[in-house]
């Protein structure tokens, strides 16, 4: 059967997925500050830290161990040029050390460690496989480490994103969501503060208080959420997955809807007009990277919207797991003109119809896409 066809990509995507929200948790938990060693500027200025890089590294070589180096080809954010100066000899060396320690790890999450301790220029090499540039033919893995790289370092929402694309289209997605709240109203609350919170009243061993990994194949029609593997547990499958769905609320007076926290690459004047013109009444769930899909899936929200500022171009990254996950549990993601997002034309997402809007169903995204043309000609975008 064709549903069937992508089964042990799924099983290894979602492991390796469990195995690099552990890593950014230990990573997080020994941020002090953003200046930390930990955390370094790329060339257009945006952060990047040691578990960008590492969680780069453990899923190349996670990949390629399993499926062979020649069978495998990914698109990811992070490079090592940052990396390999002379000023980065300590980031490099708690890249090294960190990887080592996830990949000791792998039998708790039903993968393979490797025989034995990677050098660096081993890991250097892992994170400079990944610099495919995908396109209409073949098998492309898409893979963001960290997305939402400042919420990672503030503490709050982020996201490590694998998807995987054949022939142009994506066939599955899997988002690991270390800090999602299971209980909707954290959602809009920082985590540091939801943290505190908690610890009045500490959760017992069988709760599940935050984080997960939801993941969907494309053409199942289902979306699924696991929770996160704590202390000395092993993942052992399916892990407590539960089917999630898209809300059924389309009115949009009821409806919550997200955007990005930083408006350095999103006009939120502009989204704020369409969300007035379209009748939605509560404030924006501003949340860091594609967690945001996240709650939409999970039906913690209705509606994301994001319109980039002139200049900015988006890359499949930050997109590719999030769409599918959002379309198999039954929402609707499409550019604002309400065409499907082309993911096969590069690593940027190329003809772009001014933005991106996801919907838990058609009708709210018919609503939007109508108040996007009504705006869109008193915009200075």
């Amino acid at each position: 059967m064709e549903i069937e066809k992508y089964s042990k990509e799924l099983d290894v995507a979602v492991r390796v997925v469990h195995m690099a929200c552990s890593l950014c948790q230990r990573v997080q938990e020994g941020l002090v500050s953003t200046s930390s060693d930990q955390v370094k500027s790329k060339d257009d200025d945006s952060p990047v830290t040691v578990a960008d890089w590492s969680v780069q590294a453990t899923v190349s070589w996670i990949l390629s161990d399993i499926f062979g180096c020649q069978n495998v080809s990914i698109i990811a954010e992070e490079d090592v040029q940052t990396l390999s100066e002379a000023d980065s000899a300590d980031s490099l060396a708690a890249v090294v050390n960190t990887v080592n320690e996830c990949l000791a790890e792998a039998p708790k999450y039903g993968l393979q460690r490797p025989d034995k301790v990677l050098g660096t220029s081993q890991i250097l090499e892992a994170i400079s496989r990944c610099n495919s540039t995908g396109g209409p033919t073949g098998r492309h893995w898409i893979l963001d480490p960290v997305d939402g790289t400042l919420g990672f370092v503030r503490k709050d929402q982020y996201a490590i994103a694998l998807a995987l694309m054949e022939d142009g289209e994506l066939v599955l997605g899997v988002l690991g969501c270390p800090n999602y709240p299971m209980k909707k109203e954290w959602l809009s609350y920082h985590h540091k503060y939801y943290q505190n919170m908690s610890q009045s009243s500490p959760p017992t061993s069988d709760s599940w208080e935050k984080g997960c990994v939801m993941y969907a194949r494309r053409g199942s029609g289902k979306a699924w959420m696991q929770p996160l593997v704590h202390g000395p547990k092993k993942l052992e499958w399916p892990n407590s997955a539960r089917l999630i769905r898209v809300s059924s609320i389309n009115d949009p007076a009821l409806a919550t809807f997200c955007e990005s926290v930083e408006n350095a690459n999103s006009n939120h004047s502009f989204t704020a007009g369409v969300a007035h013109s379209v009748g939605l009444r509560k404030q924006p769930l501003r949340v860091y990277s594609m967690v945001k899909y996240a709650a939409i899936a999970h039906g913690d929200a209705e509606i994301f919207m994001k319109f980039a500022r002139s200049g900015y171009k988006e890359k499949i990254w930050d997109h590719a797991a999030g769409v599918v996950i959002v379309e198999e549990a039954g929402g609707v993601v499409t550019d604002a003109g309400g065409r499907p997002l082309e993911f096969s034309r590069g690593v940027y997402l190329e003809g772009l119809d001014r933005g991106i809007i996801a919907c838990s169903g058609a009708t709210l995204h018919a609503k939007i896409i109508g108040a996007v043309y009504a705006s869109w000609d008193s915009s200075n975008l």
